[in-house]
C-alpha cells in the first residue's frame, strides 16, 4: 500500500505543467471533436446549428426591449385619445408596441424551446459519448501488453483515464458553449462598439484578474489529482475489501472493520484537506476578483446614464447598452474563464488521450506465421533469459529445454523458480529477453499474439469468477463458439462440470456469483470446474494448467485428473502443482530453482536420485503418515 498523507509534500504550481506544455494539451481538444463527431455527426450537427441560433438571440432581445422602451417613452408624451385600451387601440397607436411586445415574446419562448433542444441534444449526445469512450478505453486496454497491467505505473494511468473516461463529458456542453458564447459577444460588441467604443475598455479590467486566478487554481487542482493517484485507487481498495462478500468471511473473524476504516479515513482526510484548502483559496481570490469586476461595470453605467441625463442617448438606448455591458462583463469573463477550464480540462484529457497513446510491445510480425495444428515436433527453449520490465534481476537465465509433441511435462519449484514466468513466455504474453522459444521449429515472436492463444488452452489457479450465467462462464473459453450448446456441454462432462450445473436451480441459465440478484455463488472447487471447461472449450493444441486443482478436494482431484489424462491424450501439455499427486502423472519433471532447471525425470527416476525432488516428495508425503 501507499505511504499515509503527511508523508510527502503537497505539489506546488512550481511543479506544473509549462506554458507549453498547456498549449501541447490543447490539441486534445481537436481529438475529443473528432471523438464527439464520430460517436454521432448528426447529433453533434445538431447541437451546432441550435446553439447558433440561440448565439443571436440575446442581442435580438435587448434590441427588441430597446424598442419597447423607447415606444413607451414617446407614447406617454402624446395625448390620449380616450381613458380606456380600446381608444388607444383603434386610434392605431398601440399597433407598433404590440408589434414589439409579440417580437419579444417570439424570442423568448423560441429561445426556450432552443434551450430545450438543445439539452437534449447534449444529454443524449454526452451519454453516447461516454459509452463510446469506455468502449475506445477497453478495445486499447485489450491490445496493451500483460506488463502494463503488472505495472504500478501504467495501473495510475489507466485509473487516470478510467476516470476520465466518464468524468470529461461536461466538457463537450462547455466547448459548444463557448462557441456560442463567442458569437453572442461578438454581436452585443459590434451594437456597443456603435454606441460608445471606448466603453470596451473597461471590460479587460473586469476579467483579467478572474483568469489569472482560475488558472492557477485549476493547475492547482490537476497537480493534487495527479499526485494523489495511488492513494485513490488504495481508497477505491478499501472500498472494495471494506464491504465486498469475497472479502467479508476473513475481514469478520480477523476483526479488521475498525482497521480499515480508520486507514480509509486517514487516506481521505489527507486528500480532503487538500482539496478543501484549493477550494478555500478559489472562492476568497474569487470574491476579490468579483468586486473588480462590478466596480467596472457600474463605471460604465454610471457613464452611460450620464451620456443618457444629457440627452445624447435615449431611455431605450440606456436600456440597451446598459444591458448590453452588463452581458458583455459576464460573457466575456465566462469565455475568458472558460477557456482556463478547459484548459485545465485538457491537462487531464492527457490523462486519457496518453493512455491511447501507450502502445503494445509484443507485436505481431508483418507476415506472421500459423500456429503449428497440429504440434509435430515439439516445443524449444533455446537460452531463454527474461527480466521484467523496470527491474535488473534476471528470473530465467540461459534456459534450454524441449517438450516434445503429445508430452505432458511439470513444473516444479518453489515460489519465485520461474514456473509461471516460463507460462508467461510460452502463451507470449512476454517476449524473451535473450534467446527464443520454437514450436516445431518456428520462433514465436514469428506468430501473431491471437493465432498462438487461439492455440492454447490455460487454466490459472487465479482464474476469474465471471458474474454471468454458467453457460457463459464456461462460453467464454472460446467466445466465438458460446452459442454452441453442444460443445459446452461436452466441455462441462470433459471437466465434470456438469454435475454442478445440474445441481444449480435454473441450470446453465443460472446467474453465478452474489454480484446480481438471484445470483448462485459456487465453492471453490466448483468454481474451479468450471474454469476448466473453459480449456476444454477450445480444443487446444497446447494446454497449460497452473495450479489447476488446488480448490478440489482430493477424490475431486483424482477424478479431474483421470478424465484429463484420457483427453489430452495426444495433446501437448504444461502442469505447474504443488501437489505431488498431481505432479507425478507427467511423462516428464523438470526441478526449478532460482530459473535454473536443477533436475529433470520421471517422477520414479527424480525420487530415486534422492536429490531436491525427492526431499520436496518426502516433506509432502510425510504430512499424508
Amino acid at each position: 500500500m501507499t505511504d499515509l498523507p503527511g508523508r510527502r509534500p503537497p505539489p506546488t504550481p512550481d511543479g506544473a505543467p509549462t506554458f507549453r506544455q498547456r498549449l501541447d494539451n490543447l490539441r486534445h481538444l481537436g481529438r475529443l471533436i473528432q471523438q464527439i463527431w464520430r460517436t454521432s455527426p448528426g447529433l453533434t450537427a445538431a447541437s451546432i446549428g441550435l446553439r447558433l441560433i440561440a448565439a443571436l438571440q440575446p442581442i435580438a432581445v435587448l434590441y427588441a426591449a430597446k424598442l419597447i422602451v423607447d415606444e413607451v417613452v414617446y407614447l406617454s408624451g402624446v395625448a390620449a385619445p380616450g381613458p380606456g385600451v380600446i381608444d388607444w387601440w383603434e386610434a392605431g397607436l398601440l399597433n407598433t408596441i404590440a408589434l414589439y411586445l409579440l417580437l419579444e415574446l417570439g424570442l423568448v419562448l423560441v429561445n426556450d424551446v432552443i434551450g430545450r433542444a438543445t439539452g437534449l441534444v447534449d444529454s443524449i449526445l454526452s451519454e453516447l459519448h461516454s459509452n463510446q469512450v469506455s468502449v475506445e478505453l477497453m478495445a486499447h486496454a485489450a491490445r496493451l501488453d500483460l506488463m502494463h497491467f503488472e505495472s504500478a505505473e501504467y495501473q495510475d494511468r489507466l485509473e487516470r483515464a478510467r476516470r476520465q473516461a466518464a468524468g470529461r463529458n461536461a466538457l463537450l456542453s462547455q466547448l459548444f458553449g463557448q462557441a456560442q458564447d463567442m458569437i453572442t459577444v461578438l454581436t452585443l460588441a459590434a451594437g456597443l462598439f456603435v454606441y460608445a467604443p471606448w466603453l470596451i475598455l473597461l471590460l479587460p479590467l473586469s476579467f483579467i484578474p478572474s483568469i489569472w486566478g482560475e488558472t492557477r487554481f485549476n493547475t492547482m487542482a490537476y497537480m493534487v489529482s495527479r499526485w494523489r493517484t495511488p492513494e485513490r485507487r488504495e481508497l477505491e481498495y478499501l472500498r472494495y475489501i471494506g464491504a465486498s462478500a469475497e472479502t467479508a468471511k476473513e475481514i469478520k473473524l480477523f476483526g479488521l472493520g475498525s482497521f480499515l476504516i480508520e486507514r480509509f479515513r486517514r487516506l481521505a482526510q489527507g486528500i480532503f484537506l487538500e482539496n478543501r484548502r484549493i477550494a478555500i483559496l478559489r472562492n476568497s481570490w474569487g470574491a476579490v476578483f468579483a468586486a473588480i469586476a462590478t466596480l467596472a461595470y457600474y463605471a460604465a453605467y454610471a457613464f452611460i446614464v450620464w451620456r443618457t441625463v444629457t440627452g445624447e442617448f435615449t431611455i431605450g438606448d440606456l436600456a440597451f447598452l446598459s444591458g448590453s455591458f452588463l452581458r458583455l462583463n459576464g460573457l466575456f469573463q465566462k469565455i475568458l474563464l472558460g477557456f482556463t477550464q478547459i484548459a485545465g480540462q485538457s491537462m487531464y484529457l492527457d490523462d486519457l488521450f496518453s493512455f491511447f497513446e501507450i502502445e503494445p510491445t509484443v507485436l505481431a510480425p508483418a507476415q506472421p506465421k500459423p500456429f503449428p495444428s497440429p504440434i509435430r515436433q515439439g516445443i524449444r527453449f533455446e537460452n531463454v533469459g527474461f527480466r521484467y520490465p523496470e527491474t535488473d534481476g534476471w528470473v530465467i537465465r540461459n534456459l534450454s529445454f524441449t517438450l516434445a509433441a503429445g508430452e505432458t511435462l511439470a513444473l516444479v519449484g518453489e515460489n519465485g523458480a520461474g514456473k509461471t514466468t516460463i507460462v508467461k513466455l510460452l502463451a507470449r504474453l512476454y517476449d524473451p529477453s535473450e534467446g527464443r522459444i520454437t514450436v516445431d521449429g518456428t520462433d514465436l515472436r514469428d506468430m501473431a499474439p491471437g493465432d498462438i492463444h487461439a492455440h492454447l488452452g490455460v487454466i490459472f489457479q487465479d482464474f476469474i469468477r465471471y458474474s454471468f450465467t454458467a453457460r457463459d462462464n464456461i462460453g467464454v473459453g472460446r467466445i466465438e463458439d458460446g452459442a454452441d450448446q453442444a460443445r459446452i456441454d461436452l466441455a462441462a462432462e470433459q471437466s465434470l462440470a456438469d454435475g454442478v450445473i445440474r445441481r444449480l436451480p435454473r441450470g446453465y441459465d443460472q446467474q453465478l456469483g452474489r454480484l446480481f440478484k438471484q445470483g448462485r455463488d459456487l465453492s471453490g472447487g466448483e468454481w474451479q470446474k468450471i474454469a476448466i471447461a473453459r480449456s476444454y472449450m477450445r480444443d487446444a493444441e497446447l494446454i497449460i494448467l497452473d495450479e489447476p486443482t488446488a480448490a478440489l478436494d482430493a477424490k475431486a482431484e483424482a477424478e479431474v485428473f483421470a478424465r484429463f489424462k484420457g483427453l489430452a491424450s495426444g495433446k501437448t501439455a504444461v502442469i505447474i502443482s504443488h501437489r505431488f499427486s498431481t505432479v507425478r502423472m507427467a511423462d516428464r519433471i523438470l526441478v526449478l530453482e532460482h530459473g535454473a532447471i536443477l533436475e529433470a525425470g520421471t517422477h520414479e527416476e527424480l525420487v530415486a536420485r534422492q536429490g531436491r525432488y525427492a526431499e520436496l516428495f518426502e516433506l509432502q508425503a510425510a504430512g499424508y503418515r
